[in-house]
């Protein structure tokens, strides 16, 4: 049997992508969804894995969907924290709201899920939790204050947890997507994606499935020495040191 993987906001965009790749890597792997269910059975279809609602802002959420999936596939060994939304505004204009759900589900989430699973992986001597952060928790974005300070957050559980619990052969790491080519992206009026394409050295959004390559070279074995890193794919937007 392979290992187990879990993937929040694992239904569409990066998520998918990312379950797709591990699957197709030998993984049995669960996606979680929130509440797109048109998705979350698409996914489940055409991928053949377990799809699991909940929100991960939620802890007791969390426990129920790790629950329900460690009983049809085992412990799980590979966790993604993808999840994430957006509520954009002037931080002058921004309602509580707008910063309590974007927390909630950007940061708290890294929280809330790999609490479930990291003394299981402590006990197995062997895991791996790979954050997905974003270009903008790195560098800023007007109008975004809440979600770059959720993402930067995580940023630095990443590097902590690292520390924690490198001698206990999990690893943890975070990687940072530039603009990619997904659903989130698309919705943004095209004069603006022109702009922001202008803006990428490279030319172009990136892909999911590139976002997936570096998540499965960092959920495999041969990665035990990569651990507190950042990664950043964003086609040379923004050069991070």
């Amino acid at each position: 049997m392979g290992r187990v993987a879990f993937v929040t906001g694992g239904t569409r965009g990066i998520g998918k992508a990312i379950v797709e790749r591990l699957k197709a890597d030998g993984m049995q792997v669960a996606a979680g969804y929130s509440g797109n269910e048109e998705a979350a059975a698409e996914t489940a279809r055409e991928l053949g894995v377990m799809v699991v609602k909940g929100n991960v802002g939620n802890f007791e959420d969390c426990q129920r969907a790790v629950a329900a999936a460690e009983a049809e596939l085992g412990p799980i060994d590979v966790l993604i924290n993808n999840a994430g939304i957006t509520r954009d505004g002037f931080f002058h204009k921004m309602t509580p709201q707008q910063w309590r759900e974007v927390v909630g589900v950007n940061m708290d989430s890294a929280f809330n899920m790999t609490r479930q699973v990291i003394e299981g992986m402590r006990e197995r001597n062997w895991g791996r939790v790979i954050n997905i952060s974003s270009i903008n928790g790195q560098k800023g974005q007007v109008g975004q204050t809440n979600y770059s300070a959720a993402k930067a957050g995580v940023i630095g559980f990443t590097k902590a947890l690292a520390l924690e619990n490198a001698k206990k052969g999990i690893t943890v790491n975070v990687i940072c997507p530039g603009y990619i080519d997904t659903d989130m992206v698309a919705s943004v009026p095209e004069n603006v994606l022109a702009g922001i394409i202008a803006g990428i050295p490279v030319g172009r959004l990136g892909k999911g499935e590139e976002i997936a390559d570096m998540v499965a070279y960092l959920a495999g074995e041969r990665a035990g020495f990569v651990t507190g890193a950042t990664f950043t794919l964003n086609g040379g937007q923004y050069l991070a040191s």
